[in-house]
């Protein structure tokens, strides 16, 4: 593993009524790290991608619930995720490592205390290749997009967040590739939402990215987010 041992997580971990959705798509060395940092009392959703490598059998193995997605898409995982969910609160993360899901807690507690309808993590590379540079510049093009669009002053569109069932899927996500997230903040913001960001660290992921691993990948979740950005704000809210 590319990551070093963190600390256990807290025995109190906040409301046990929480779903975590993990997309996955050949994560096999990752997954057991990262399903040992659910927070007790919390499910985690893990929906296989089509992987090749065992992902779905390990992760069954060691306690989760698995959702088959045959459907290709982060948005498409995601949604299924969500869709299988049960929780008053779901959370989504990265099944590769690179996020700690123990940094949803007080996400969680946030949305179950009021304070926000959605929690946001800003990620801050922890070591060398942790967030490849032309992935960090699309994302800055993205933030400074979407504040133009919303008036959100957000940094980042991480795949760490958390918010209440009921309410996303009130927003009538259509998106099933890597617009899905940005999407999920765009109808958020339109619902008047309250959204903040959290500061997480975020590290060397285990294996190679399918997304924003190479100029190529970033680029295709470049144009799917620019798309979403580019839809007049009518024609988002008819989509619902």
């Amino acid at each position: 593993m590319t990551n070093s041992p963190l600390p256990t997580p807290p025995a109190t971990s906040g409301p046990a009524s929480v779903d975590v959705v993990l997309p996955c798509l050949d994560e096999a060395a990752a997954l057991p790290w990262v399903l040992a940092r659910i927070p007790a009392g919390w499910r985690a959703i893990v929906v296989d991608n089509g992987s090749t490598d065992g992902s779905a059998q390990i992760a069954r193995a060691l306690g989760a619930t698995v959702v088959h997605e045959a459907r290709r898409g982060f948005g498409a995982a995601c949604h299924a995720g969500l869709l299988a969910a049960e929780a008053d609160i779901v959370c989504f993360c990265d099944c590769d490592a690179s996020l700690d899901p123990a940094l949803l807690i007080p996400f969680v507690r946030a949305v179950h205390d009021g304070e926000s309808d959605l929690v946001l993590g800003r990620r801050r590379p922890q070591g060398r290749g942790a967030w490849p540079a032309h992935a960090r510049l699309g994302n800055l093009a993205l933030s400074r997009m979407l504040r133009r669009r919303t008036g959100l002053r957000l940094h980042d569109l991480g795949p760490l967040r958390a918010a209440r069932r009921t309410a996303l899927l009130g927003l009538g996500l259509t998106d099933r590739r890597s617009g899905y997230p940005l999407q999920m903040v765009v109808r958020a913001a339109d619902a008047g939402w309250r959204i903040e960001e959290r500061n997480v660290p975020y590290r060397p992921r285990t294996g190679r990215s399918k997304v924003t691993g190479t100029w190529r990948g970033t680029w295709h979740a470049v144009r799917d987010m620019r798309a979403v950005l580019g839809r007049p704000r009518q024609m988002e809210e008819t989509a619902r």
